[in-house]
């Protein structure tokens, strides 16, 4: 199979699309008085997105929404991650979203897809790889994990205790509620299959939005070095400090194309989904973890307060480090499968006959 990565005209429109809007609503100072408020969300703004087709994107056509699929997604997400946006954009549209669709329920996917479409709902979910829930507490509904089974919760069933996190902007929680046969929507094969798939979507989507942060981070570092003086001159001509970037850069560009591809592993069902989307986790979170670094030498010590933008992106990066799987975690499961499985996974290397 020939996989394509270039992206067609109506894709990049939307991408653009998507980056106009963001930059315009999530100014670095809008963030800052969101990150004080009481839940850090503005359902004002999540209705923008949703009039931009973001909510819906992943939504069936016959509960009001595009029909489209995570290729056409995946470059949405990259610029959520680049405007530093704090809705739960990825748990709730790309997550939440085809978990519903793939549910027997007919009867839980009329009643919330078409909300979600529209704008007028966000999806919690918990996984047993994620010890928070995150935006817990802006939820109309949590699809929670228990026993391998899943469960559909109102928000006023459950008790919510919420998690100090790095970023301001981030809200996660422990979820304390009661499981009964009349919650479960899932168990048995069904239930293991469809968590296995919210694992990997979790995993994919946090990768395309570090691709955006991390992107966001070298764009400031490199507008900082363009201003600031040293010996009489801009830092941006230092080679040291050239090559530093030109790297982390090259991280970026390189981990990009593995997002991709788990897109279309994710869209297509490929059997190495999950092995793609490990790879793309891993990928864009140390990609995402060297661009903080190297912003933050370039800034120096001042990077890390509150007056420089910087920090949002940084938080930001450290904090989706540890969503839906670190590094390491996902690193060990691409060795799990490649190194003690039956045998490598077809998208580390050619496979005759493909």
């Amino acid at each position: 199979m020939t996989v394509d990565f270039r992206f067609d005209e109506d894709q990049a429109r939307f991408r653009d699309s998507v980056r106009t809007m963001l930059a315009k609503e999530c100014s670095p100072e809008r963030l800052r008085v969101l990150s004080t408020s009481e839940s850090a969300r503005s359902p004002e703004l999540w209705k923008q997105i949703a009039a931009l087709g973001l909510t819906g994107l992943l939504v069936p056509e016959e509960h009001g929404g595009l029909g489209l699929g995570e290729v056409d997604f995946v470059l949405a997400l990259e610029e959520s991650g680049r405007a530093a946006l704090a809705e739960p954009l990825a748990e709730t549209a790309a997550v939440a979203v085809p978990l519903l669709t793939a549910l027997d329920s007919k009867s839980l996917a009329a009643e919330w897809l078409p909300a979600v479409a529209a704008g007028e709902a966000t999806i919690a979910v918990g996984h047993p790889e994620n010890a928070f829930v995150a935006d817990a507490h802006v939820a109309k509904l949590l699809l929670l994990e228990r026993d391998g089974e899943i469960h559909a919760i109102p928000p006023a069933r459950v008790e919510m205790t919420h998690q100090p996190s790095i970023d301001p902007l981030r809200r996660i929680y422990t979820v304390e509620w009661q499981a009964t046969s009349a919650t479960r929507v899932a168990s048995g094969e069904t239930a293991k299959r469809t968590l296995a798939a919210v694992f990997d979507r979790g995993a994919w989507a946090t990768a395309a939005a570090q691709i955006g942060v991390a992107d966001a981070m070298v764009a400031a570092a490199v507008a900082y070095a363009c201003q600031r003086q040293q010996f009489g001159q801009v830092i941006g001509s230092f080679q040291a400090l050239k090559h530093m970037l030109a790297n982390v850069s090259v991280r970026i560009e390189y981990a990009k194309p593995v997002v991709h591809r788990a897109a279309f592993a994710i869209a297509h069902e490929l059997p190495e989904r999950d092995v793609a989307c490990s790879h793309a986790k891993a990928a864009a979170s140390e990609a995402a973890a060297m661009a903080a670094k190297a912003a933050l030498q370039v800034h120096g010590a001042i990077g890390y307060t509150w007056e420089v933008d910087l920090h949002l992106w940084m938080k930001r990066a450290w904090s989706l480090d540890h969503s839906w799987g670190s590094a390491a975690r996902h690193r060990a499961r691409i060795a799990e499968r490649v190194l003690d499985g039956a045998g490598p996974a077809p998208s580390f290397g050619f496979t005759p006959g493909v």
